[in-house]
């Protein structure tokens, strides 16, 4: 019996001495009910598959268990009224996490990860709590043309200052989970300058990531079609089912600009006008645009292109995202512009706006 006794102290001592110790979420919700459920929950693809939940007792939760490495993962908590459903995401990690869910704001902390990218969440809530006061402020009927230009361009710079921060925070936690995580949600956002000396520094612990690997060969498509480099070629249809090439339109002596955009893109749909005026403006001074859709619905395409007023050359093989001509160019968001000068050499990519306009007129000069 003795030497029972002993074996099994051993084998726990052993155990507390070897084992690793699990994680703690303890939280609160604002407004939450005791009674209601909250559940952690992980991305598996464009869904939530559910890990855990707790109850809310005491206006607070609590979940427990191991995790071997960091992972992102969801809170959410729905509540008897839907408009007061609340998600945020978060590391799941081993340790003591403490997290607050409010209508203003979601707090992560105490693990090292979650300390890492509270600090930047707390950054980008602040300045897009300016965004939507100066958006909401420009519905204000008394204000003159000039006031409301000028809101807008306030958020166009509080819209680039959030990308500056979030590009930051990638660069200054590359070799982490938090800038990988980062990386993989706005790597749209760099050019290949930013992103190609990233890449080497990823830890190979990530290397092997399906989303790491489309972002590795996403910048190796990017050196190829980066500014300065010669335009790589790509056959389509025209929306009367005319096989065209881009090199029907680019390295003839006129300045192309390649739009990719898609009839079902909210944000296209918003710059399209600005490509009108544009057309409009420089057509008959030796400049082009060509259309690349991402539609995968061609009645959907030749709809958009009536409404949109477009009355430049189209072209489209109708399959989505994996259009060939986005793959071709690494395109991951649209609306995306490339322009390219007479002889073909891409001169600019990613401009809107003010900036496309004064970067065309530059080319023609």
């Amino acid at each position: 019996m003795k030497k029972f006794i002993y074996l099994f102290a051993a084998v726990a001592f052993l155990a507390a001495c070897n084992g690793k110790k699990g994680y703690q979420i303890t939280g609160t919700i604002e407004n939450a009910t005791d009674g209601e459920t909250v559940y952690l929950q992980k991305p598996e693809g464009r869904q939530l598959q559910k890990l855990d939940s707790a109850i809310i007792q005491d206006g607070k939760f609590t979940l427990k268990g191991q995790q071997d490495t960091a992972l992102v993962c969801y809170l959410t908590y729905k509540g008897k009224d839907t408009d007061n459903g609340k998600s945020m995401d978060f590391f799941l990690e081993n340790g003591q996490i403490n997290i607050q869910l409010t209508t203003d704001n979601h707090i992560a902390t105490g693990t090292p990860n979650n300390d890492i990218y509270q600090a930047i969440r707390q950054q980008l809530n602040d300045l897009n709590k300016q965004m939507f006061i100066t958006y909401e402020s420009m519905s204000d009927t008394v204000l003159t043309d000039e006031q409301r230009e000028a809101k807008a361009k306030e958020m166009e710079v509080l819209d680039k200052k959030m990308v500056e921060v979030t590009n930051a925070a990638i660069t200054q936690n590359i070799t982490n989970a938090v800038g990988i995580y980062l990386l993989k949600r706005n790597f749209y956002n760099m050019s290949v300058e930013e992103l190609d000396p990233l890449i080497t520094k990823i830890p190979a612990e990530f290397a092997n990531d399906e989303a790491i690997v489309k972002i590795k060969n996403n910048v190796e498509k990017m050196k190829i079609t980066a500014v300065g480099q010669k335009f790589t070629d790509f056959t389509m249809q025209t929306p009367d089912g005319k096989e065209i090439k881009l090199s029907d339109y680019v390295g003839k002596g006129k300045v192309v600009l390649v739009d990719f955009w898609a009839s079902w893109c909210g944000p296209c749909r918003r710059e399209m006008p600005n490509l009108v005026e544009i057309y409009k403006k420089y057509k008959n001074q030796g400049f082009e645009i060509v259309g690349v859709s991402l539609d995968r619905d061609a009645e959907a395409w030749k709809k958009g292109i009536e409404q949109l007023h477009i009355t430049w050359p189209q072209m489209s093989d109708l399959k989505y995202w994996d259009c060939e001509g986005a793959r071709l160019y690494a395109v991951s968001s649209i609306p995306h512009t490339v322009l390219i000068d007479g002889e073909g050499t891409i001169l600019a990519r990613g401009l809107h706006g003010e900036e496309l306009q004064e970067k065309i007129a530059e080319s023609l000069k």
